[in-house]
């Protein structure tokens, strides 16, 4: 990571997506974390604003499960330049939930039905779907039985 850190050329790419696959495999999130955002940086250096948003996205996930704030308050600063507006830090888990999405996946890890959770929220059953299916992925889950412990695990 060094290299492509040190490096200003655009060669300094490579590097750095090389930094980040070896701190993947050898678990080292932190680092991993610094990777991504040194891309995400040099990638949007470069113009490449697409891949640069989901390096720096990715990089202040990683930082934020790592409690690494000052890493987090750069990453969230590159990803406002890149002209991104990211609402939280977190992209999975409980704390990526909006309250909203919180409030449903509550309700309906109790059992409750989405017509229900619906009449409960004074919401449609769609948003209630929605809600649903937009918090699924973030904790990493695929029916309502799993979340309970996916709320737990956060």
């Amino acid at each position: 990571m060094l290299r492509g850190v040190l490096d200003l050329s655009p060669a300094r790419i490579q590097p750095l997506r090389e930094a980040v696959r070896t701190l993947a495999d050898a678990g080292a999130r932190l680092e991993q974390a610094r990777a991504l955002v040194e891309l995400g940086s040099a990638l949007f250096a470069r113009g490449e604003v697409a891949p640069a948003r989901e390096a720096l996205a990715a990089g202040l996930d990683l930082a934020d499960r790592c409690g690494a704030l000052a890493l987090c308050r750069r990453a969230r600063s590159e990803l406002v330049a890149a002209g991104a507006r990211p609402r939280r830090n977190a992209r999975r888990g409980p704390h990526a939930l909006t309250p909203g999405e919180r409030r449903t996946v509550l309700m309906a890890a109790e059992g409750m039905t989405n017509r229900e959770i619906a009449q409960a929220l004074f919401v449609s059953v769609k948003t209630v779907e929605g809600q649903l299916a937009a918090a699924y992925p973030k904790l990493g889950v695929h029916t309502r039985r799993e979340l309970a412990g996916a709320l737990s695990n956060g």
